[in-house]
């Protein structure tokens, strides 16, 4: 509802991240029941897409970091070279909204907030991330179009909990995003016990084949003055420590 460019869009930031509104949204979750994505209003209709998109994660000996996710959107991009240097421009265009209720090439349906404006930043998935503790700094982002932000929450969750980074891009992950109203869960996300509970409270859940994402990860333990990076198993990444 409220999502654009913070430049150009105000949105009640204060009041989404309240412990009051966490406290109203926490009341409508039923522990034995799904709550439908219809009972909850109109919402975005989304795709997951953007397999062109790469992550790296850096931090030199004096700990200035680099998370950056970047992406070429569709397939080749643009389509456009920038002469001279072999390198493809991407359409990145493709995430704003042409005009309210028009989707994209994705199939994402955005409302006037993402509308084409000189200087605008269109809406973004891709969530490179820094976290700091009194003791650790981590670093990760990954790859996966519009299930980046869950692949990343349940790393941050996974680094609040002390893991080491291998286990944050190692994680079997699960996603939600409104529309379509499907669960979908990489293979051994859920136990066979989890899945029916979970089909019982009559959620409607996609079992994949295979994984996604290509999560990059650092963690520096400033206790131990420890640094060691991890790159997601099966992906096409590499994790070195100098």
């Amino acid at each position: 509802k409220y999502l654009g460019d913070p430049d150009y869009i105000k949105a009640p930031i204060d009041r989404l991240i309240s412990t009051k509104n966490a406290t109203k949204l926490r009341d409508h979750i039923s522990r034995g029941e799904a709550t439908t994505s219809e009972t909850l209003g109109e919402g975005p209709v989304n795709d997951n897409g953007k397999s062109n998109t790469t992550h790296f994660s850096i931090i030199d000996k004096e700990g200035n970091r680099v998370a950056a996710t970047l992406s070429l959107n569709i397939i080749f991009g643009s389509g456009f070279l920038a002469q001279g240097t072999g390198v493809l421009l991407n359409d990145e265009m493709d995430d704003f909204a042409i005009k309210p209720g028009t989707p994209n090439v994705y199939g994402i349906v955005g409302s006037e907030k993402n509308i084409i404006e000189p200087g605008k930043r269109p809406l973004s998935n891709m969530t490179p991330t820094f976290l700091v503790s009194e003791d650790r700094v981590g670093i990760l982002g990954t790859p996966g179009g519009v299930r980046i932000p869950t692949m990343v929450l349940l790393g941050i969750l996974d680094f609040a909990a002390g893991n080491p980074a291998d286990s944050w891009v190692s994680l079997a992950r699960y996603h939600h995003q409104f529309l379509p109203d499907i669960v979908q869960f990489e293979p051994e996300a859920f136990t066979a016990d989890e899945q029916r509970k979970l089909q019982e409270m009559h959620h409607d859940l996609n079992p994949l084949e295979r994984r996604y994402g290509n999560m990059q990860a650092i963690l520096w333990d400033k206790k131990a003055n420890q640094v060691t990076a991890a790159s997601q198993p099966g992906k096409l990444g590499q994790s070195a420590v100098d």
